[in-house]
């Protein structure tokens, strides 16, 4: 897998294109269609990806020799690099390519000096949930947050402690 770091307007909208993509085939069963066109369209969209880029918001595309397999989103904070979004398209899940970002969240949190990585995650997300917990996250918290128009986001918090 090779991985560019998101930079250009044209990424941008690669980037932006992936995540419609895999949030509706993936959360639409989880959240429901209208909660997920809007958290695409104020959170995912070219705009918005640009403006958490300005905030210090690092994205990355995720290929292979085909194309875009999916894209990963980090931002250090005080005491841990927050993943923000990891993603990998349908079709190239079950390939490895969850494990290989995780890997590069990892050496970018090493490279930065942090040593945890924290991550919020879907409640109904059992998927994802096991395959963090099997990567050595721990749930920490559960949090509630309103993010408007009668939605929210019902999440765990979960951290891995890096071996130092």
């Amino acid at each position: 897998m090779k991985h560019s770091i998101v930079t250009t307007e044209e990424e941008i909208i690669q980037t932006a294109k992936t995540a419609e993509e895999v949030w509706q085939e993936y959360y639409t069963p989880l959240i429901g269609e209208a909660q997920v066109s809007y958290m695409v369209e104020n959170f995912q969209s070219p705009s918005a990806i640009s403006k958490q880029i300005e905030e210090g918001y690092t994205y990355y595309l995720l290929k292979d020799d085909d194309g875009i397999v999916g894209y990963v989103g980090i931002c250090p904070k005080e005491e841990y690099l927050f993943l923000s979004k990891l993603y990998i398209r349908k079709e190239e899940r079950g390939k490895g390519f969850a494990s290989k970002a995780l890997a590069l969240v990892k050496d970018a949190a090493k490279e930065i000096g942090l040593s945890k990585i924290q991550l919020t995650v879907n409640k109904g997300n059992t998927n994802s949930i096991e395959i963090y917990r099997n990567w050595g996250f721990e749930t920490i918290d559960s949090v509630v947050t309103d993010i408007g128009k009668g939605f929210v986001m019902d999440d765990y918090v979960m951290e891995l402690v890096l071996n130092t």
